[in-house]
């Protein structure tokens, strides 16, 4: 486990913080045994059951023109139905009923932060549980995305096919939910970054909005912003968290 008196800090940090934002990745996901589809093993998986890399197949293009493909690789390797939220979550969730945590921003798409008990979530990549006819606009929730097995979804009410509202390689974060990410970062005294190496924009550019003053960073790996940060943790997210969330 990392230093006590680094997870002490970073609950002095807690404790003294009105107005804190997280912001997280893949790595939260991760302990909840979702795997990162970036990672080493995720693209050797994908090129090797596949024939193309994760980004290729989910990518705006590739859904357009190779539509069974996309699905199959999507509804294999994508939802995680018996997934359930871990420490880092059910931490984050607490820090939000009692009143310290304003935001939680993700580019998680597996609505585990709702499912922890978080309401205000800002879901940067969308999200599997929504999903929308591109024809008729009519919504479908993700069991309707589950009974097809790994075909192609078609509307039951027009036969236009349902696409997941997550946001493809190629496509463009809504910009709505972006400006309220910006706003929630930039008016934090203490912002938490976990769970994500900060490489994917134009997300991680969303840091360059924080003014406050406090930056803590839990990543097991470094990040470009570590010059930045007040505080580093390489430690599990989900450990980190529940030390300094639950501890007294």
């Amino acid at each position: 486990m990392a230093e006590r008196h680094t997870l002490e800090q970073l609950r002095r940090t807690l404790g003294d913080s009105n107005h804190i934002v997280f912001f997280g990745g893949a790595g939260v996901s991760t302990e909840s045994r979702i795997p990162d589809f970036r990672s080493e093993n995720g693209r050797y998986n994908a090129v090797s059951n596949y024939g193309y890399p994760p980004e290729t197949m989910l990518s705006h293009s590739f859904f357009i023109n190779h539509t069974p493909e996309f699905f199959r690789y999507y509804l294999r390797e994508m939802i995680f139905p018996e997934a359930r939220p871990n420490a880092a979550h059910l931490a984050l969730a607490r820090l939000e009923r009692e009143g310290r945590l304003k935001a939680v921003i993700t580019q998680n798409i597996d609505g585990l932060h709702q499912l922890a008990g978080s309401r205000n979530v800002l879901e940067l990549h969308g999200s599997v549980l929504r999903n929308y006819c591109m024809n008729c606009g009519l919504k479908y929730a993700l069991n309707f995305m589950l009974e097809h097995g790994d075909a192609v979804p078609h509307c039951l009410d027009c036969g236009g096919v349902v696409r997941p509202d997550v946001v493809l390689y190629e496509e463009g974060l809504d910009p709505e939910v972006m400006r309220k990410a910006e706003r929630a970062i930039a008016q934090a005294d203490t912002l938490i970054v976990g769970g994500t190496s900060l490489a994917v924009y134009p997300a991680a550019g969303l840091l360059h909005y924080f003014r406050g003053r406090r930056l803590a960073l839990i990543n097991k790996s470094a990040t470009d912003f570590d010059g930045r940060a007040d505080l580093i943790i390489r430690e599990s997210i989900g450990k980190a968290l529940d030390y300094a969330v639950n501890s007294h």
